[in-house]
């Protein structure tokens, strides 16, 4: 599992993300407009693609998209 498949996923999930413009230090809530439809949106990414689990926690917990994958990370099986 590494950052920059994440980071591919992403982009490819929210249209309104340029490819190419996050990174791991980005703080996604200023990337583009965050709102509960979107953290829904990134929940359920997880769940599909890493069948991981997330809350609305974890994501407020989070500040970089490095946050969110190190959580990820520590949950894969």
């Amino acid at each position: 599992m590494k950052i920059e498949d994440f980071i591919a996923k992403l982009e490819e999930e929210y249209e309104d993300i340029e490819k190419g413009t996050l990174k791991p230090e980005s703080i996604f809530r200023e990337v583009f407009e965050w709102s509960s439809i979107n953290a829904l949106i990134l929940i359920a990414l997880v769940k599909t693609e890493y069948d991981v689990a997330i809350n609305a926690e974890d994501i407020a917990n989070s500040a970089t998209i490095q946050d969110l994958f190190m959580i990820i990370k520590a949950r894969v099986q």
